[in-house]
């Protein structure tokens, strides 16, 4: 018996009652912040999903209840280990990019953890597909393509897994850089090597007195001293995080100077920030480091996961995103740890001038489309098989790779089938809503907008 659906006017309450929950204090505290980043999310169905985890995993949570156990961990290929694994928690098509890593060497791989957590593996794979669905559909791609495309996803992280599950040497599987990328994350690659810590500087800070300093204007805002002081005073406590192999020169960390920020990218709304120059690894100062210091947010994730363990395991929001992060990311950012600051937890990182994300904007021919996606569940494999016993922490400890590689060994045909039947349903889901929000924002039933 098949369930009925809701109605427009339902599901628009629904995502109503949704989004109060996971911006509500955050919209209430900066509107004007999040009329932004409505706006943005208003341009296509894909910035609508790519703003909107916590529907997805409201709508997952509802999905299960359907079932016979109602448990939102259970389903195919969940048990009590893929289950309960490291995920980045906002996996779509465009979470991917370029990082410097703490070798030097620039990487392309899955980037933004600001939702990772522990959950069920299956549930990035879903929210992954799911976007490839809204991407192929916005260049035009037919049904037969589209599962094509997320049936080569599936193919190439069941590979890729299966392959570090059985002990393949890590040699043989190198990460996508310079050397071994192609195609797409090539391009991206290229495009960073081109970027310049001199060219980030000029963007943000000018020559004062033989010292740099923040410019005025570009969104900065000039903080008093009472202000000043509990950004130092966090800082100091942000040190304390680091790994004792990126301290080697104190002189590094000496702050130059300080200026507030306010978020207001499709992901970061109302949430208070920071800049924070410092001198860099030597006294040239075109060597000079931007850091920033942000709020860390609640992952939309963790309100449907009960476990007690996994929840008490973090300090607060900026531990667990960076924790999560260097689980799920090998050789994470040297600048990468977290503090506290008027009580929330922070999240501190570089403001790297070698960050450039996926543009899908010039990937339209399919068998370039084909490439990259068969790229990105590499990507993913890479990244889920990073987190476990082998990443220092005590979480998740056993081997993800072997966990999962047994689970889809016992249902090789219907893993891909899984995620193509998931990735058209709410591909054609995340359409619909896309215009009831359009429809909800314009006619000012947004609670305090």
């Amino acid at each position: 018996m098949s369930v009925p659906q809701p109605t427009a006017t339902e599901r628009g309450e629904h995502i109503l009652a949704v989004f109060d929950t996971a911006f509500g204090e955050l919209l209430a505290a900066d509107p004007a912040a999040f009329r932004v980043k409505f706006r943005k999310m208003a341009g296509s169905a894909f910035a609508f999903y790519r703003g909107t985890a916590c529907l997805f995993y409201a709508d997952l949570e509802q999905e299960s209840a359907g079932r016979a156990d109602g448990s939102i961990h259970s389903g195919p290929y969940l048990d009590e280990r893929t289950g309960r694994v490291w995920i980045h928690g906002d996996l779509h098509a465009e979470n991917f990019g370029t990082y410097m890593d703490a070798n030097g060497r620039l990487i392309f791989n899955v980037n933004d953890f600001d939702e990772a957590y522990v959950g069920p593996f299956t549930w990035d794979l879903k929210r992954l597909a799911a976007s490839l669905a809204l991407v192929g559909y916005a260049k035009a791609l037919s049904d037969e393509q589209i599962s094509h495309l997320v049936r080569i996803c599936a193919a190439s992280y069941r590979e890729r897994i299966h392959a570090l599950a059985t002990g393949t040497k890590t040699d043989d599987l190198p990460p996508f850089t310079l050397d071994t990328a192609e195609g797409a994350l090539l391009d991206a690659l290229r495009d960073a090597r081109a970027m310049t810590r001199f060219g980030l500087l000029d963007s943000m800070t000018e020559i004062r007195d033989y010292e740099r300093r923040f410019s005025a204007g570009g969104g900065a805002i000039e903080l008093d001293a009472a202000a000043r002081y509990k950004v130092l005073a966090a800082f100091d406590g942000y040190l304390e995080t680091l790994p004792e192999a990126s301290l080697a020169r104190p002189d590094s960390y000496r702050v130059k100077d300080v200026v507030g920020r306010r978020g207001i990218g499709i992901g970061s709304a109302g949430l208070p920030s920071y800049n924070i120059l410092l001198e860099g690894n030597s006294d040239a100062l075109e060597n000079d480091v931007v850091i920033y210091l942000k709020q860390a947010q609640t992952p939309a994730v963790s309100r449907h996961v009960t476990d007690a363990a996994v929840r008490e395991y973090f300090q607060h929001e900026g531990h667990r995103t960076v924790i999560s992060q260097r689980a799920l990311q090998a050789h994470a950012d040297p600048w990468l740890g977290w503090t506290e600051l008027d009580g929330a937890g922070q999240l501190v990182a570089e403001v790297s001038p070698y960050a450039v994300d996926l543009d899908w904007s010039d990937i339209d021919d399919p068998q370039d489309i084909a490439a990259t996606v068969a790229d990105l569940g590499r990507a993913t494999a890479t990244m889920h098989a990073a987190a476990d016993e082998s990443s220092g922490h005590s979480l998740v400890p056993f081997s993800t790779e072997r966990a999962i590689d047994a689970a889809i060994a016992a249902d090789e045909d219907g893993f891909a089938e899984l995620l193509v039947d998931f990735a058209h349903s709410y591909g054609a889901r995340a359409r619909a809503d896309h215009q009831i929000f359009v429809d909800l924002f314009r006619n000012g039933r947004i609670p305090g907008l």
